[in-house]
């Protein structure tokens, strides 16, 4: 399946970066978290990416063009006149003394992109989520279902359960949802102000949308020009009965803040990134969430 990612917004709750990187651009440890959403992508075999750009769209055209594998990963560095190997690039040639010619070899121990196909759609700088997805419509054409992420989140969830819990129901839109972490209270009080309790919103039934979603194409039939993916076309379906969500009690981490940035980066260095999925595990303490949108 395709993965459509959402990369155009101005990320405006995290300015210590965005005044200068898309918010999808700003680094975790020592790759953009759009890296890492991708990553976890294609470690459940969807390497096929549309991404929806806005702002600063130039910015990802280079990154990605520019892209150095030896940044992402070990390698070994050879000179010398051997035979090119598997994983290996050829650099510059040299001469050394006595005019015997050497070629400078990189040996990657690892691959980032190998099979990654990427389309890049400039969908307005100003656009919503809906109208950007309307606007890649024609690189789905054949999907009969297709991912879609607002690139800033991460989450160590088992993709093929939420691909199935969206089959098994028939709907036309799924997604993931996941208990609040924000640290504020819920109000219940009366119409003259009197109120009747106080309560940690991660105490209550209160859920959120996680980002994750898997959309069948008959999305495009509830979404009209000028909406945004969430307000008004989904709930139309909801009434339909062609919605539903996936209840998520594991990691989830949204990137909106400063403090979240911190969160996740913290949790890099330590080598305690639940949303790593592709890296085998190792046992440890239980890892909180990284709050919400």
């Amino acid at each position: 399946m395709k993965v459509v990612l959402f990369c155009g917004g101005f990320g405006m709750r995290l300015r210590e970066y965005s005044e200068s990187i898309p918010k999808p651009l700003v680094e975790i440890g020592d790759r953009p978290i759009l890296w890492h959403i991708m990553k976890y992508y294609a470690h459940y075999g969807h390497t096929d990416f549309i991404l929806c750009l806005g702002w600063r769209a130039r910015a990802f055209k280079q990154y990605f063009l520019e892209y150095d594998e030896c940044v992402s990963n070990d390698f070994t560095l050879s000179f010398g006149p051997e035979r090119r190997g598997v994983g290996e690039r050829r650099g510059a040639e040299t001469t050394a003394a006595g005019g015997r010619r050497h070629s400078r070899r990189v040996h990657l121990a690892g691959r980032d992109l190998e099979d990654w196909n990427i389309t890049f759609v400039d969908t307005g700088t100003t656009a919503s989520i809906g109208e950007r997805l309307r606007a890649v419509r024609p690189h789905l054409d054949g999907e009969e279902t297709f991912l879609a992420n607002y690139a800033d989140g991460l989450a160590d969830l088992h993709l093929p359960d939420l691909v199935r819990f969206h089959r098994e129901r028939e709907a036309t839109a799924s997604f993931l949802t996941v208990k609040p972490s924000q640290t504020f209270h819920t109000v219940d009080m009366d119409e003259r102000g009197q109120v009747r309790e106080l309560r940690d919103v991660t105490q209550t039934d209160t859920w959120i949308n996680a980002g994750f979603f898997v959309l069948d194409q008959a999305i495009f039939e509830a979404l009209r020009p000028g909406e945004d993916l969430v307000a008004e076309p989904l709930e139309r379906l909801a009434h339909a009965g062609r919605l539903s969500a996936l209840r998520y009690e594991g990691f989830w981490g949204c990137m909106d803040t400063f403090k979240e940035k911190q969160m996740l980066d913290d949790l890099y260095a330590d080598g305690n990134a639940p949303w790593e999925v592709w890296r085998p595990r190792v046992p440890g303490p239980a890892v909180p969430t990284a709050g919400g949108r």
